[in-house]
């Protein structure tokens, strides 16, 4: 077993741990175990004592402070499951040596190719090593860059004790694709003052700003009767959800929206003549932004039900997650110290927000206060995903010098 960062990532993305979110169980998936006691194993064999895992698959281990002041605990978090939306079944990794340009062909299946042109990060990569899946299935960088980014750091931390740091705090997370990474997560245990997940795109960048979101489950109850006799009778629920999701804008999609603009979409729909459901996601950056779009929404579904007075339908908003800017706004150390670390390991930072939620999303709002940080990886959640070597070592000295910079500024 070698224990470079590329050769931790490698091993991990073949562990499928596709994260399920019809199941009840957490984690969601036992398979998300399997990777769990391999990063368990891997942290014990470097030397964390504590390392475990525990009954709902979350990982734990500590890095102990060597140095006399008194420094902020703060922890480093990625999550082991990876998204439903493509299949992590069988992943084969592949290694472009040395990146010459050009769109990227996948061999596994010829008809998906990264394009320059849609992948237009891909030209800040000429010369480094690209990591992709082999195009059947996707390559798990969304978060597994993140975890070998982690065990790596802490192995150099550990192996090199002149590097003066405080005590940190290592947590991998189960189901945080379906969003419920920290239902289960214990504070006390952690320990932790401040985080940063681990779990963001582009090298250089930090995060310190989500959308906030909620879920919207539509149920409608149809008229239902034989087709045959069904005139002026029939009010098919199936029909009453299609004319919804026909209504809705097509400007505040998520095709149709970038930067700081929220969207509308609708996540599945089932049913019958009688009875069918409809689930959204709602996302924008401000409250008033959801709230809108959530009323928005209502509206267009009582216009349309205005036309099926024998049925009727139920409208439920659920909360998943909120801008963790608000949190973060008050502890500035947690940015600025990141923004100095990534400064130290060669790049220039940029701050930005990110189109998505992190488990730091969470976590700020249970009260331990979580920026996101780069892993590198690209096109997540599909079969274009991949990820460089030369950012995840990127990662891997940003982590480092983080440790540093939290000792020498405390």
């Amino acid at each position: 077993m070698t224990d470079t960062v590329t050769d931790r990532f490698l091993r991990y993305v073949v562990v499928d741990t596709q994260s399920d979110p019809t199941s009840a169980t957490q984690p969601s998936t036992a398979k998300q175990k399997n990777l769990g006691r391999i990063l368990a194993e891997e942290l014990l064999a470097i030397g964390l004592a504590d390392a475990h895992l525990d009954e709902h698959g979350y990982v734990y281990a500590t890095i102990p402070s060597n140095v006399d002041k008194a420094v902020p605990v703060i922890c480093f978090c990625s999550h082991m499951d990876t998204a439903p939306d493509f299949t992590g079944t069988n992943v084969k990794p592949q290694i472009l040596q040395n990146y010459s340009g050009g769109d990227i062909r996948l061999s596994g299946d010829p008809q998906q190719v990264i394009r320059v042109d849609e992948h237009p990060a891909l030209r800040d990569q000429i010369g480094n090593d690209i990591i992709t899946s082999d195009g059947t299935t996707l390559l798990g960088a969304d978060d597994k860059a993140g975890l070998a980014e982690i065990v790596a750091a802490a192995k150099y931390l550990v192996d090199n004790p002149d590097i003066r740091h405080g005590t940190i705090k290592l947590l991998f997370t189960t189901d945080e694709e379906i969003g419920r990474g920290v239902d289960k997560v214990d504070l006390k245990k952690l320990g932790a003052q401040f985080a940063y997940t681990v779990d963001g795109e582009t090298a250089g960048h930090i995060e310190d700003e989500t959308f906030s979101a909620d879920s919207v489950e539509i149920v409608i109850q149809g008229v239902a009767i034989h087709p045959g006799f069904a005139k002026g009778k029939m009010e098919n629920a199936i029909r009453i959800a299609g004319a919804i999701i026909d209504r809705l804008p097509r400007d505040i999609a998520p095709e149709a929206t970038d930067g700081r603009d929220g969207f509308i979409h609708p996540t599945g729909v089932s049913g019958s003549m009688e009875k069918a459901s409809l689930g959204f996601i709602i996302r924008d950056f401000a409250e008033p932004g959801l709230v809108a779009k959530e009323a928005m929404l209502e509206a267009i579904v009582k216009d349309v039900m205005r036309a099926y007075p024998g049925s009727s339908h139920t409208f439920t908003v659920r909360h998943q997650y909120r801008n963790m800017k608000t949190i973060l706004d008050r502890h500035p150390e947690i940015v600025e110290n990141a923004v100095e670390a990534i400064r130290r390991a060669g790049m220039t930072p940029v701050r930005g927000s990110i189109r998505g939620g992190t488990d730091g999303s969470r976590l700020s709002f249970m009260g331990l206060p979580s920026a996101n940080l780069f892993a590198g990886g690209h096109a997540f959640h599909s079969p274009l995903e991949w990820v460089s070597r030369q950012d995840m070592e990127r990662a891997v000295k940003t982590l480092v010098e983080l440790a540093k910079v939290w000792a020498e500024r405390s």
